[in-house]
């Protein structure tokens, strides 16, 4: 094993060992939990907006985590599988939805059968990759020709005027585990922030065609406001957030 090779498992575990003390805990957090109403819905209709009706397609939630996006996607009449590199993560998530298949193994190696789903979808993943090149690149193997990769994340590492203002008259309090997040961040590749440009560049470069930006996520930061309360949900809107959809080409025809 290389020098690189050991350091990427390191920090791999130590990502999987962060989540899987937060597990507990996770859908206290507003912005985790996908509260039931009017986030649901802003949720669902960007879901819908990008994939469509789900005519009962094959999903992978990669990252599913406690099972919120499992849960809006099997809802919506998608043949749903979750996959997490936390057991913890896991044993809530399947007690909370059941019927639902969920897998451990890392979302960057995945294990699955080539062209194996209709659907791909991913929730605040990205930004944490050790490699995105070898991700996407797996990813698109999973994919069936024609399928679709549907990434909602964002740069949370940079703050324009407004949230550095915000954060230095009165600094957002920050959870125990903020010091192990802070170093992780330093060795993944998106440690200067997951940028919406980047992300797309490298899903183009494994092989997705068309990639689209969407940047309209304004419904769902509505919806979250009640819970988020003023301040905090300021703070989100003011962050680079979006959504990209990338598709797998359809092989000419013959």
């Amino acid at each position: 094993m290389t020098a690189t090779q050991h350091a990427n498992r390191t920090i791999r575990d130590e990502i999987r060992d962060y989540w899987s003390d937060r597990a507990a805990t996770f859908d206290n957090d507003p912005g985790h939990k996908i509260t039931d109403g009017a986030e649901m819905a802003a949720w669902e209709a960007l879901f819908h907006k990008h994939l469509g009706a789900a005519r009962g397609r094959r999903l992978l939630d990669l990252a599913s985590g406690t099972g919120e996006i499992s849960r809006l996607c099997n809802a919506m009449g998608f043949e749903t599988t979750g996959l997490d590199w936390s057991e913890p993560m896991l044993e809530r998530a399947r007690a909370k939805l059941p019927d639902v298949t969920f897998l451990q193994a890392d979302a960057e190696r995945t294990t699955l059968p080539p062209a194996s789903m209709d659907v791909i979808v991913t929730r605040h993943l990205v930004w944490t990759l050790v490699d995105p090149a070898a991700a996407f690149a797996e990813w698109h193997r999973v994919l069936t020709p024609g399928g679709i990769l549907l990434v909602v994340d964002g740069d949370f590492v940079t703050r324009n005027w407004v949230a550095r203002m915000m954060t230095r008259f009165a600094p957002a309090a920050t959870h125990g585990h903020a010091a192990r997040h802070k170093e992780i961040l330093s060795q993944v590749h998106f440690s200067q922030g997951a940028r919406a440009d980047a992300v797309a560049h490298l899903l183009g470069n494994a092989g997705f065609s068309p990639v689209r930006i969407d940047r309209r996520l304004g419904p769902i930061h509505r919806a979250q406001a009640a819970q988020l309360g003023w301040r905090k949900s300021l703070l989100r809107r003011c962050e680079h957030r979006y959504a990209i959809c990338a598709h797998k080409r359809l092989p000419p025809p013959a």
